[in-house]
């Protein structure tokens, strides 16, 4: 499983610059408003050296990465962007797995930040932003209350459940609520999950700051008091500088008391990991040395159907080595020797950095 990251934000943000730095594109910037009907699409690799390390030792003809496509649309202004237009940009992302709101953060007198204004205001820029994915899940809501209110029986036990749910969202979508804000229980969750609602997905807050706007900037700090009460996280970006550029103030992702600096690609996919709760696990062979990606508590059995469905049909059991093994003993057959390859069943939750061999029957 690779994962999609949507990039949203009023214009003038910075996600073009972001987006350009990230995927090494060359998007127009423009101080002015500019809809963009198809949005930007870009994939970047998710560096791992415990890759080349598995790499060295089996020799493989090709090093497969796990990768994070981040999809940009144009910017949504409160009251200016045509309706069917700003649900066509949101359309595009239902399908991501987080989002990533891009805020700009430091003064640029030149710069119009919203619509009619060159005055800044994190917390007004947040709001409008965030109200327009709960206008876009209300209309969400409402079209499956009805489809359900039309098609189902009155003695549809899933479909009377899935409405009340329906409803309870509703309800509070209504009342200008977020819906990862809302105390819904997983077996709530899961009856719409389906819907892929915008307010439900986690949601990464990227400020966009000036090389010395790191320390000391109010701004910023109001980002992270909206982050924390949405139970958010925040990176602090310069996004005219390069990704990968490991020089001072690059990036820094933001604690309760303390911020970790890197560059801000690996503190975009550190906090996209942190949020979605996933892990990194391995397979290797001659022909492959390959990355995947699942859900923390993701069992062998279903990572066998995510590379594909005959390995679930046929599943036997599963063969493991810890990485620290594998590099340790130079490999699976020197793992073996040391005692060290262990065979779990379709219930054995991967753990993060496995080598994992499918056996399974044709």
């Amino acid at each position: 499983m690779n994962f999609k990251c949507g990039i949203i934000g009023l214009p003038n943000a910075g996600k073009s610059t972001l987006f350009n730095s990230l995927i090494k594109e060359n998007l127009k910037i423009a101080n002015f408003l500019l809809y963009k009907i198809k949005p930007n699409i870009g994939t970047i690799i998710i560096p791992d050296p415990r890759l080349n390390q598995l790499a060295e030792i089996v020799k493989p003809k090709y090093v497969s990465p796990a990768t994070i496509k981040f999809i940009k649309i144009s910017g949504l202004i409160k009251n200016s962007t045509p309706k069917w237009l700003e649900n066509h940009f949101l359309k595009k992302i239902h399908k991501v797995q987080i989002i990533n709101h891009v805020i700009r953060c430091f003064e640029d007198h030149k710069t119009i930040y919203n619509n009619k204004t060159r005055h800044l205001c994190p917390t007004r820029d947040i709001d409008i932003v965030n109200t327009e994915l709960i206008f876009s899940d209300l209309e969400t809501c409402q079209r499956a209350i009805q489809q359900i209110k039309k098609l189902s029986s009155s003695s549809d036990i899933s479909s009377e459940f899935t409405l009340s749910v329906l409803e309870k969202c509703f309800s509070h979508l209504n009342s200008i609520g977020m819906l990862r804000l809302f105390n819904l229980t997983e077996e709530e969750k899961n009856a719409i999950r389906h819907l892929k609602f915008l307010t439900l997905k986690p949601m990464l807050y990227i400020a966009n700051v000036n090389q010395d706007g790191f320390d000391n900037n109010p701004y910023l700090r109001e980002v992270y008091n909206i982050a924390v009460r949405e139970k958010s996280s925040v990176i602090a970006v310069c996004a005219k500088t390069k990704p990968d550029n490991d020089t001072k103030h690059n990036g820094r992702e933001y604690k309760e008391d303390f911020m970790l600096q890197n560059s801000f690609q690996n503190c975009i996919i550190s906090a996209s990991y942190k949020l979605l709760n996933l892990k990194t696990y391995f397979t290797t062979g001659v022909k492959e040395v390959r990355a995947w990606i699942a859900p923390i508590n993701t069992t062998a059995i279903q990572s066998a159907e995510k590379i594909h469905t005959d390995l679930k049909k046929g599943f036997i059991r599963a063969k493991i080595i810890a990485f620290s093994d594998f590099i340790l003993y130079k490999g699976e057959h020197g793992a073996k020797k040391a005692g060290r390859v262990y065979f779990e069943g379709k219930d054995y939750i991967i753990k993060d950095g496995n080598i994992v061999y499918f056996l399974f029957k044709i």
